[in-house]
């Protein structure tokens, strides 16, 4: 039968980027082929009454298979971080192709694509850490890179792979002549690292004292230097895990005088205030990460913000690391803040606590959920046939069910991090099914995915365009 659909997806809820459908879903060929009620006869039927059918989730912020700046490497492979991502929802990814002190960019772009070959079982692309302007060559490789279809890079303004200011404008001046976006971790360094030397040296050195070496300060410093830097070359910028007030109110003053400026900000920061920090022992360091977790009042800056528009993202800043030696405990049993790695599992977890904040609470919606996980993030980093349910995408989808309601625990994650630091934290609404290219990776719950199955996204153009620069 010629017109046979080869997957139909049965009377879902269906969330559109023009509004909910009550209906079907007809999937040819790895590709949503047909959206309406009463869809004719699919190979593979899938009942999706009293369900929503999302489309998968692109989480843009990732870190797999990379060394820390501390020359740590995280835990997971592709292999695990893609499986743990495709149980949460989530259907492609974005990670980080991170230029090592005096490496040409085009080896580090090859050498983790070469990992995410083999390994990767959802879809993926890379942002470009650039490390080192003094590597052969930097400017033209980079230039090359991007015309290649790699639109996104990545810079920092601390930590020892920071730029400094005449290299970060230097990075904007090649992004914006080949047309790429660039992501910042924006923190101000020297504030860092003065709030950072006097704790220690008053022996204030416990997990908890994390949060105090990151003053908000630094977020609001680096932000609005970053924005001005934006403005000036007309150069499109986002901005990584905002988690302050002022923050998110910079950003929104900025995109009002029409700098081409974005921001994300995480689910450890929407949910999660600096007081997980304080854990009996050294047990806080499961729940460092950088910018720590801030206060209630910022919690509710940021979701007002998400609300606005002012954010437009919603990433996992997924960091994983081992709470043992190979890990978090690197330095030994008893470390110092400064001597543990930053960083939370989120892959799986971000979908599952979005979807019961926004769609079972009603803090948004489910329209409001697939543009902040899915659609906007596939919009403003160019990911051509991914984060929307409409025809001729790509079968990337997810089914949810509205009254499975789930409570964490300890250790059970699909990862290879070994603990869930949202262990007791209880849900309502659970991915069952998932989709990719039409292939069904999770079967009601259950992962059958295969390593190498996921594909690298080229992305041609960046839609973001420039702006005039000021002068």
């Amino acid at each position: 039968m010629p017109d046979q659909f080869d997957i139909a997806i049965r009377e879902g809820q269906i969330v559109t980027p023009d509004g909910i459908v009550t209906g079907d879903m007809g999937v040819r060929e790895g590709v949503i082929a047909a959206i309406a009620p009463d869809l004719g006869p699919a190979a593979k039927d899938i009942d999706a009454s009293g369900r929503w059918v999302m489309p998968g989730g692109v989480d843009v912020h990732a870190h797999i298979e990379q060394m820390s700046g501390m020359g740590l490497m995280n835990a997971d492979t592709f292999e695990t971080a893609t499986r743990s991502a495709a149980i949460g929802g989530t259907t492609s990814v974005i990670s980080f192709a991170a230029q090592a002190k005096g490496q040409r960019l085009s080896d580090a772009m090859a050498d983790y694509s070469a990992r995410a070959e083999r390994g990767a079982m959802i879809d993926y692309a890379f942002h470009m850490i650039v490390s080192d302007t003094t590597a052969p060559d930097v400017d033209a490789d980079l230039g090359a890179l991007i015309d290649a279809g790699n639109r996104s890079i990545k810079v920092f303004t601390t930590y020892n792979i920071q730029l400094n200011d005449a290299e970060i404008l230097r990075v904007m001046s090649v992004a914006r002549a080949h047309g790429a976006l660039v992501c910042v971790h924006a923190e101000n360094d020297a504030i860092i690292a003065r709030a950072k030397a006097a704790l220690i040296a008053a022996g204030n050195t416990a997990p908890h004292f994390h949060a105090a070496s990151h003053p908000r300060m630094a977020e609001v410093e680096a932000v609005a230097r970053i924005c001005r830097f934006a403005e000036h070359l007309g150069q499109p910028v986002m901005l990584f895990h905002i988690s302050t007030a002022e923050g998110a109110a910079i950003v929104r003053d900025a995109r009002r005088r029409g700098a081409p400026v974005w921001a994300e900000t995480c689910p450890h920061y929407l949910f999660m205030t600096e007081e997980i920090l304080k854990q009996d022992g050294i047990n806080g360091a499961k729940w460092m990460c950088s910018p720590p977790q801030r206060t209630k009042a910022d919690q509710e800056a940021l979701w007002q913000a998400l609300d606005q528009e002012d954010l437009q993202i919603v990433s996992s800043d997924h960091a994983p690391y081992r709470f043992d030696e190979r890990g978090k405990l690197s330095a030994g049993p008893s470390p110092g803040f400064h001597e543990i790695a930053n960083g939370l599992p989120g892959l799986e977890t971000r979908l599952p606590l979005m979807f019961d904040a926004m769609v079972s609470r009603g803090r948004g919606g489910p329209e409001a959920f697939a543009q902040l996980t899915a659609t906007a993030p596939a919009q403003i980093y160019g990911l051509p046939r991914k984060g929307a349910l409409v025809i001729g995408n790509d079968a990337d989808i997810t089914v949810w069910d509205p009254e499975n309601s789930v409570t964490y625990g300890e250790d059970d994650l699909h990862d290879n991090v070994g603990y869930n630091p949202w262990v007791g934290y209880s849900m309502k609404g659970w991915p069952t099914d998932v989709f990719l290219r039409g292939a069904h990776i999770v079967e009601n719950g259950q992962f059958a995915g295969t390593p190498g199955a996921g594909r690298k996204i080229d992305r041609p153009t960046l839609p973001l365009a420039p702006t005039t620069p000021v002068a």
